[in-house]
């Protein structure tokens, strides 16, 4: 370890301390439906869904989104108790270890919700662009 220490250089600046490039605004569309108290549909259920989908299991969806596996089971649970129809599909564990798929109301809510966000970045982009030429770069 020592070895290695003396072998870094002493005057290369830090990554912090290198002049920041410009960089521009990032917009994002944070859309929420909420029924009674709790939000039924946003972008954090989206995003775990999309993980589900590629990972094929809520647990490696979790650690995906760097989240505790409870936490994303309360999302999934939260979110198929507010559809009429769940948006997930899970199987026991046991040999071939269970898992967690979409069904097809799954895959409509990720299609529509992306839509949404497509049509509403489109529909403003006057207003965007006015409003990030306010913003420091």
């Amino acid at each position: 370890m020592l070895s290695r220490m003396a072998d870094t250089p002493k005057n290369t600046p830090a990554p912090a301390a290198k002049k920041a490039a410009k960089t521009r605004p990032e917009v994002r569309f944070r859309m929420r439906i909420r029924s009674a108290d709790a939000v039924a549909l946003g972008p954090g259920k989206v995003e775990l869904l999309e993980a589900v989908r590629e990972f094929g299991s809520i647990s490696a969806a979790a650690r995906s989104l760097d989240m505790s596996y409870r936490r994303a089971w309360l999302l999934i649970d939260e979110l198929n108790r507010s559809l009429k129809s769940p948006a997930t599909h899970s199987e026991q564990g046991g040999q071939s270890g269970g898992g967690c798929t979409l069904t097809p109301v799954g895959e409509t809510i990720i299609r529509l919700y992306r839509d949404v966000e497509v049509e509403a970045q489109r529909s403003c982009a006057k207003q965007i662009a006015e409003l990030t030429r306010l913003i420091r770069s």
